[in-house]
């Protein structure tokens, strides 16, 4: 069996362990949150450093990557060394991968009801934060709105384009990444505070809700009638909630696996203890070889 632990800065509310079969392997899937403490998750990793076979990097990751650059968080290089012995992964290795296997499954999706993502009004929470989600946006031929200065910065300032958005990562990231991590993403028990509206122009003219699912929820609306919302870690009370606000359609770019969808970090994680090679020489076309032969598909439900 394959040991895979997600150690999570988020709420232990969220927390989940599954196993699950993946090409012969059995793999034991466990998310694990440490309620904000960025502290007890770096002892948790050096902790278990060697034990188990892989971790995922929950509620945080090493950097973040727009365009053609990458900004390093200065909190996370703590986590990295201390991790010695198992392979480690934050998402950033298969993210994009996932997100635009998830578009092309959605728009063969509304192709079956007549329906296309081009020309769609979309909301994009942070393209900062998930640009290669940002960039399938785009590409898909949706109408974006990037509230990176909404949901980053809480200044009502819309953004039109990617030129834009690498502009403003250009100019803010090199210093934000350098703070704490909590300063700027929201932790332990402030991920199940009750939504607050926001920027409700914006969640209303979009028909496409994409993002991290704690942003999109912080400020969403109580009626998503219509909608489609295009996130990564949802659990069954999230679903609930969402369907009870009218959402037409959850997509999750990773599958549900016992009622929930885990992050990319949990995803690239299982992959990499999936291989049998060191992972400094792991490479994007080994990710998408193991993606497309077990194969991780994303999840569409439509609940309204």
């Amino acid at each position: 069996m394959k040991n895979i632990l997600s150690i999570s800065i988020g709420s232990s509310s969220r927390d989940h362990i599954t196993e699950k079969e993946f090409l012969g392997q059995v793999c034991r899937l466990e998310r694990r949150g440490t309620d904000g403490d960025f502290d007890r998750a770096v002892e948790l990793y050096a902790e278990l450093d060697g034990i188990v076979d892989a971790f995922g990097v929950g509620g945080a990751e090493f950097y973040l990557e727009v365009g053609t650059r990458r900004y390093y968080f200065r909190d996370c290089k703590r986590i990295s060394r201390v991790v010695r012995k198992s392979k480690i992964g934050d998402g950033n290795g298969v993210k994009g991968l996932l997100a635009r296997r998830a578009l092309s499954a959605l728009e063969e999706h509304l192709n079956q009801e007549g329906k296309t993502l081009k020309g769609l009004p979309a909301l994009k929470t942070n393209a900062v934060d998930r640009y290669q989600m940002a960039e399938a946006l785009v590409d898909a031929g949706c109408d974006v709105t990037f509230g990176d200065f909404m949901f980053a910065l809480g200044m009502p300032i819309a953004i039109h384009s990617l030129s834009a958005v690498r502009l403003l990562a250009a100019m803010i990231l090199p210093w934000l990444t350098q703070l704490p991590y909590m300063w700027f993403y929201p932790l332990g028990e402030q991920q199940d505070k009750e939504p607050e509206p926001r920027y409700t122009r914006y969640y209303d003219q979009a028909v496409i809700l994409a993002g991290d699912f704690i942003q999109i929820r912080s400020h969403m609306p109580d009626d998503l009638s219509g909608k489609i919302i295009v996130t990564n870690t949802t659990t069954a009370r999230n679903v609930e909630e969402l369907q009870r606000r009218g959402l037409h359609m959850l997509v999750t770019t990773t599958p549900r696996l016992e009622g929930r969808s885990f992050g990319t970090n949990v995803m690239e994680a299982t992959l990499l203890a999936l291989m049998d090679k060191p992972q400094t020489e792991v490479t994007q076309v080994d990710f998408l070889d193991l993606i497309e032969r077990i194969p991780l598909e994303p999840a569409i439900e439509v609940l309204n």
